[in-house]
């Protein structure tokens, strides 16, 4: 199945932003590096018209959990606007947000504080 579809049929750039803020900030978690890079472009992939991730390498590199998150939302985005809204309210409400590693590493000065 191609992604390169899915950038042109958002409803507009606010929801593709929030969709991607989802993705970013509740799914793409730096303590797990190999999913982490694989969400992150497929966080690319929502704003992009090229091939930046295939299903199969998201397959092979994210979570059970988050592949099926990823799914539905694959499915939202091709069915319509009002179920891409849907499923950002309720991955906001499944997935606690992300504590970034690296700003806190910047921030405190040292990993883990």
């Amino acid at each position: 199945m191609s992604l390169t579809d899915l950038s042109a049929r958002f409803r507009d750039t606010d929801q593709r932003r929030r969709v991607q803020a989802v993705v970013h900030d509740r799914l793409a978690d730096d303590r797990e590096p190999q999913e982490c890079r694989y969400l992150m472009r497929f966080w690319w992939q929502l704003s992009m018209p090229y091939r930046e991730v295939t299903m199969e390498q998201l397959g092979l590199n994210v979570s059970e959990a988050k592949l099926v998150v990823l799914e539905e939302l694959i499915r939202a985005i091709r069915t319509s606007h009002e179920r891409i809204d849907a499923w950002v309210a309720a991955t906001r409400q499944a997935f606690p947000p992300i504590e970034d590693l690296g700003f806190r590493t910047s921030r405190d000065g040292s990993p883990g504080s």
